[in-house]
């Protein structure tokens, strides 16, 4: 399912020339992260859960540990561009094809991914230069910087400290962005005398806000707390929803919920509009 939903909305994106707009550019690469996501994570997963073999490689765990941190960070800041993009639409929408132009559109997907791979560089490596003293077992079903501060056999107070601190620029300044967007965006949305150009307003937007909603309630309550505070099946059941049940649910969210997206899967398709 995460498959097949987020390689149509690509594939629609990139071929209907209605959705030739910041939105859908941004929603694509939105698409492409929980393809990265689902790629490098659930594979050895569903392998664990195959056989009785339940180990993985050093490689594969250093693998794994760069690419979901670089792929988490970067959609922090996507989804915080993306909102940025709902409040041009909305507050700003006759100078929308003005401020949105292609040149700023790339510039800020290029920040976003270069952030994303530049805190992954930092915080994999600290905590690779941990000693963990022979122990090998990761109770976790993938390796990220959590859950390997936690079998280290020294002090983790710096590395604990350096996690907080990216957690606070990736993740509560992000969000405190994206609430300053939708604040206005909802100021706006009340000032609109007509019903239906309510609906409308709040329909462009409901489906990020629902996709923020669900990724940062649960990575925050992830990376915003001592490593050796949560409890370990607190952890699993956490990181389930931002590594395998959002990159699920997000094409579901922006197909049911968008005209624009169904009109173009069924033109693909080559079914008569409704």
């Amino acid at each position: 399912m995460t498959l097949l939903g987020n390689s149509a909305i690509i594939l629609v994106s990139f071929l209907d020339p209605k959705l030739h707009t910041p939105m859908y550019f941004f929603l694509s690469h939105l698409s492409f992260l929980d393809l990265c996501f689902t790629t490098g994570i659930l594979p050895q997963l569903l392998v664990h859960l195959g056989g009785s073999d339940k180990s993985i490689s050093y490689g594969g765990c250093v693998a794994q540990l760069y690419v979901s941190l670089a792929l988490g960070s970067t959609e922090c800041v996507l989804l915080a561009v993306m909102s940025y993009d709902r409040y041009v639409a909305v507050c700003r929408p006759l100078h929308y094809t003005l401020l949105m132009h292609p040149r700023l559109c790339h510039s800020l997907v290029a920040t976003a991914w270069l952030s994303g791979v530049a805190t992954t560089l930092v915080q994999s490596t600290l905590t690779l230069r941990l000693p963990f003293c022979g122990y090998r077992r990761v109770d976790h079903f993938f390796c990220e910087v959590p859950m390997l501060i936690k079998l280290a056999c020294v002090d983790t107070s710096f590395n604990e400290a350096e996690l907080f601190v990216a957690s606070v620029l990736f993740l509560v300044l992000p969000l405190s962005l994206i609430l300053v967007s939708y604040g206005h965006i909802a100021q706006a949305v009340l000032r609109i005398r007509s019903a239906a150009g309510r609906r409308k307003a709040f329909g462009t937007c409901s489906s990020h806000l629902l996709v923020v909603t669900i990724f940062y309630g649960t990575i925050i309550f992830m990376y915003l707390q001592p490593a050796r505070s949560r409890s370990k099946d607190q952890g699993k059941f956490v990181s389930l929803f931002y590594t395998v049940v959002t990159p699920v649910l997000n094409p579901l969210i922006y197909t049911l919920r968008n005209q624009e997206v169904r009109t173009a899967l069924r033109k693909l398709w080559g079914r008569p509009y409704d």
